[in-house]
C-alpha cells in the first residue's frame, strides 16, 4: 500500500469512527401517543398505515380551538376502530371560567384517556396563556380526579417555563404531558424532569419536517436528545403528530413511520421499548 493510500484509509477510518453509531430499526410494539385528524375520513388512511408498520394504537387529540368538529371526528374514529384508537378529550377554551365544569361532565363519561391538545403558548398563532392561571389550575384538578393526563402545546420560554412549574407544583397529582418536547432545548427539559415527577414529555412532531427535530430523515438521533431520553426513560412517549392532509398521504405516512422506528432503534433497547410502548400504555391506561 502506498503512503498516500495508507493516509487516506486512516483518515476515512477516523471520520467513520466519529459518526454516531446507527443501530437496527426498533422492531417492537409502537404506540403513536399524539396525532390528529384533519377530517373524518382521514382515519382510514392512518389505520391502513398502522397495519403496514405495526403501530398498535394511536392517541387522537383535538387541535386547540382550530377545528370545531374534533370531538365528533375522534368519536367516529373510536367507534370504527376502537381496537386501535385511544380518544383524547378536546379542550378548546382552557382559560374560561366554565372550562373545568364542562371538562368534569365530559370526563365522567369514561371514554377519554387524555385531555388536549391544549394550546398554552404557540408563537405562530400568537397564543400566550399562563399555565398557572386559576382557571387552568381548576382544569388540572379535574384532570387529576379523573386520572387523565393533560397534553399541552407550550413552546417554552422563561415566562412559560415559570408558569408551567407553578402549575406542576399547584396540582402535583395531575400529569402534564409537554408536547413536541416543549421546543427544547434538552437541558431545559432535563431541569424540569428532575424537579417535577408529574411532568411527562411527548416527542411528537419532532420529525424531519419540523423544528426542532430529533433527527433528519436519514441522519442519526441528536446526541443531546438521546442522552436526555436515556437519562429519564420513564418520562417520554413517542408521537408522530399527523395533523394536515398532506401528512396523511400513504407515502408520507410510510416515511414518518419508518423514520420513527429508525430513531427509536438508536436508543438502548430497554429505553426504546418504554418510549415506544410501555410508558404510553401506563400513561393512558390502555388495556
Amino acid at each position: 500500500m502506498s503512503a498516500g493510500l495508507a493516509v487516506a484509509v486512516v483518515v476515512l477510518a477516523l471520520v467513520v469512527g466519529a459518526r454516531p453509531a446507527m443501530g437496527a430499526d426498533y422492531r417492537g410494539p409502537l404506540i403513536d401517543a399524539h396525532s390528529h385528524l384533519p377530517n373524518p375520513a382521514a382515519i382510514e388512511a392512518y389505520v391502513a398505515a398502522m397495519k403496514r408498520h405495526d403501530v398498535t394504537r394511536v392517541v387522537l387529540l383535538g387541535v386547540g380551538a382550530v377545528q370545531k368538529d374534533d370531538a365528533a371526528w375522534i368519536g367516529s374514529a373510536l367507534r370504527k376502530h376502537g381496537e386501535r384508537v385511544v380518544a383524547g378529550l378536546p379542550l378548546p377554551d382552557p382559560m374560561s371560567a366554565a372550562a373545568a365544569s364542562r371538562l368534569d361532565a365530559e370526563a365522567a363519561k369514561g371514554v377519554a384517556r387524555a385531555i388536549g391538545e391544549v394550546h398554552i403558548r404557540q408563537v405562530s398563532r400568537k397564543i400566550e396563556r399562563d399555565p398557572a392561571d386559576p382557571a387552568f389550575i381548576r382544569v388540572l384538578e379535574v384532570a387529576a380526579r379523573h386520572r387523565l393526563p393533560v397534553v399541552i402545546h407550550a413552546e417554552l420560554d422563561e415566562p412559560t417555563t415559570s408558569g408551567l412549574e407553578r402549575a406542576l407544583r399547584a396540582v402535583s397529582t395531575a400529569t402534564i404531558v409537554l408536547a413536541h418536547g416543549g421546543g427544547g432545548p434538552p437541558d431545559r427539559l432535563g431541569r424540569l424532569l428532575q424537579t417535577h415527577r408529574n411532568l411527562m414529555v411527548d416527542l411528537s412532531g419532532m420529525h424531519f419536517e419540523r423544528t426542532p427535530a430529533l433527527a433528519t430523515e436519514a441522519g442519526p438521533l441528536d446526541l443531546a436528545w438521546k442522552a436526555l431520553i436515556e437519562a429519564h426513560p420513564d418520562r417520554f412517549v413517542m408521537g408522530i403528530d399527523v395533523w394536515a392532509p398532506r401528512l396523511l398521504e400513504p407515502s408520507m405516512l410510510d416515511r414518518l413511520m419508518r423514520w420513527t422506528r429508525r430513531v427509536l432503534g438508536e436508543l438502548e433497547p430497554g429505553v426504546a421499548m418504554r418510549v415506544a410502548h410501555g410508558n404510553a400504555t401506563a400513561l393512558f391506561r390502555m388495556k
